[in-house]
């Protein structure tokens, strides 16, 4: 038998690297350019943490026997097995459906993947709760990491069934909805105190018993994440489509707050580093996301945003709408070109084309530039990985602070599938969509609307720029739609 001191030093010291590696990992991440290599640093950092956990024989586990004699060698190694089982199954999984996936379905696999960290950390807050092998303070991190995790798993999904298209995007709410959610909230924490406090002769108790019938330690755990789950789920519904950005971020972050409450909980630095720079990256994204839209975090919660529509405003004007060979002859003679993509560009797969059109103005000596919203798609950062995919330069690329300003000199914007953030009823007093910041692509002397139909945004608001003096629209497919420009650019 290995001396357990050292084993301890051992698995110490690769968590500390692992810790590293996360670092560096986030680092990395925060520049397009080195963000892929920074998820391959933290997949490599994660691998480690899992194999000096449990699964590496001969180092940890040992450690564990020592501490804790009543477990047999035998049962200890079919705990193993099966731990190897689901990690290869897990990741099996998910390599499948990463290299599988279309980068429109992408923000519900971010969406449901964080579910399961969510679900993953109530289930091991749950089962520190059962064993009870800790003090009763370490063990109140858990019921708030587990409480935390369940939230996170419910909600997530319903994030994912909304982006899926399997559930109503519109808020669903009924009266009295925010009330009942508080009722449940707290049920569920009083059913986490009598689990906490609850005695049943398991080391941690702190020698009190909760006298309420039928009430043992399991039976109020397995009440505390039933209505765990359940606030998860209420609190997720009223929410509609269009803040699914700020939501997947949100949930993000009660993740990583929950994994690392469960850290310390088992005393895993592994799990407390981590999950506190997922905890800490998440919530600084939901505020800079919320900031984007110009709204405050319980607005995003509580408000139904898009379950009602804006009345009583007429809007003046009329869609215009203009043939490709005119756009391509409008883009083939201007001096600035700003392309605002969005979601319907991505749903089109258009990117590589409008690289290609990119690549064929500036032959012409056209200057081209991509201003980004930060809510342009339903993840963030979603329209720089496809541009970046489809071999945007990253300098080509602007977020709407440095690109607004631009738009008065520009000489034709393309907008792509963008809508709610391209809408001028933003400035609109009254308009659901009143103080958004948006790109002011309506500045430009003419703006190129790439759409389908004339349908509304995400938000279901009408969109005042498509009713502009100097706006047409190009009607059809995106993708379709830019070959076809490319095709006519080449002839000029």
């Amino acid at each position: 038998m290995v001396d357990p001191v050292l084993l301890g030093y051992v698995k110490d010291g690769v968590y500390i690297l692992a810790t590293i590696l996360f670092i560096y990992a986030l680092h990395e991440m925060s520049n397009p350019a080195t963000a892929r290599k920074g998820i391959l640093w933290a997949g490599a950092g994660m691998l480690l943490a899992i194999l000096i956990s449990g699964i590496l024989p001969g180092i940890s586990w040992q450690a564990f026997l020592t501490v804790n004699p009543g477990i047999s060698t035998g049962q200890l190694e079919v705990n193993l097995s099966l731990m190897a089982v689901a990690v290869l199954l897990g990741g099996g999984l998910a390599y499948l459906w990463a290299i599988r996936v279309k980068m429109t379905d992408m923000p519900q696999m971010v969406a449901i993947y964080n579910g399961m960290g969510g679900g993953a950390a109530a289930g091991i807050a749950g089962l520190a709760l059962i064993a009870r092998t800790d003090t009763v303070g370490y063990l109140s991190l858990a019921v708030v990491g587990g409480l935390i995790g369940a939230v996170s798993f419910a909600g997530s999904l319903i994030a994912f069934l909304k982006l899926q298209g399997w559930m109503r995007q519109k808020p669903i709410t009924f009266p009295g909805q925010q009330f009942v959610n508080v009722i449940v909230l707290l049920a569920a924490i009083v059913f986490g105190a009598v689990t906490l406090l609850n005695d049943s002769g398991h080391v941690g108790a702190i020698g009190t018993t909760v006298a309420l019938p039928y009430f043992g330690i399991n039976t109020a755990l397995l009440l505390f994440f039933v209505l765990g789950l359940a606030y998860g789920f209420m609190m997720a519904v009223p929410i509609g489509g269009a803040d699914m950005p700020v939501v997947i971020s949100l949930f993000n972050a009660f993740t990583g707050i929950a994994v690392g409450l469960d850290g310390f909980a088992t005393s895993n630095y592994a799990m407390i580093v981590a999950g506190m720079l997922v905890g800490s990256a998440g919530s600084l994204l939901t505020l800079l996301m919320a900031k984007a839209m110009n709204r405050s975090i319980s607005n995003v919660l509580f408000s139904a945003f898009g379950s009602k529509e804006e009345t009583g405003t007429e809007i003046k004007g009329s869609m215009k709408p203009m043939e490709v060979a005119d756009a391509a002859a409008l883009l083939a003679y201007a001096g600035k070109v700003i392309v605002a993509p969005g979601y319907g560009m991505a749903v089109a797969q258009a990117q590589h084309k409008v690289k290609e059109m990119m690549d064929v103005l500036e032959k012409k000596d056209v200057q081209v530039k991509f201003a980004i919203h930060p809510v342009a798609g339903r993840m963030p950062g979603h329209m720089n990985v496809l541009l970046a995919e489809a071999g945007v330069p990253y300098d080509h690329l602007f977020d709407r602070d440095e690109i607004n300003q631009e738009f008065a000199s520009a000489d034709v914007v393309m907008v792509i599938g963008a809508n709610d953030v391209v809408n001028p009823a933003a400035r609109r007093q009254g308009s659901p969509l009143f103080g958004m910041p948006i790109l002011d692509v309506d500045a430009a002397k003419h703006v190129l609307v790439l759409k389908r139909g004339q349908g509304k945004g995400f938000a279901g608001i009408e969109n005042d720029l498509f009713y502009k003096d100097n706006t047409r629209m190009v009607y059809g497919d995106a993708q379709e739609t830019v070959a076809k420009l490319v095709q006519e650019l080449k002839k000029l």
